[in-house]
């Protein structure tokens, strides 16, 4: 089934609801459960794909802030001793 656009206002309701959700998340340290109301919104409110996008989105911010506050540490090498 070919996914038509969505209009303007279900951009806007989709945009909404994942922000409010990632607000639940800032707020209760990324502990999903305490945000599943906001997280079923969101999916019912956008796209699948663009929920899959969002979440990717949401990660690579998270870990660019990461890397912003922290600096780079590549990881340990595997099996050394």
């Amino acid at each position: 089934a070919k996914m038509s656009a969505p209009t303007m206002e279900e951009r806007k309701a989709c945009w909404g609801a994942r922000d409010e959700f990632w607000q639940c998340l800032d707020r209760h340290a990324e502990d999903a459960s305490k945000c599943e109301k906001l997280r079923q919104s969101f999916e019912s409110r956008c796209p699948q794909q663009w929920v899959k996008y969002f979440d990717k989105r949401r990660d690579f911010l998270k870990y660019k802030k990461k890397l912003e506050t922290e600096g780079y540490h590549p990881p340990e090498a595997a099996g050394k001793s």
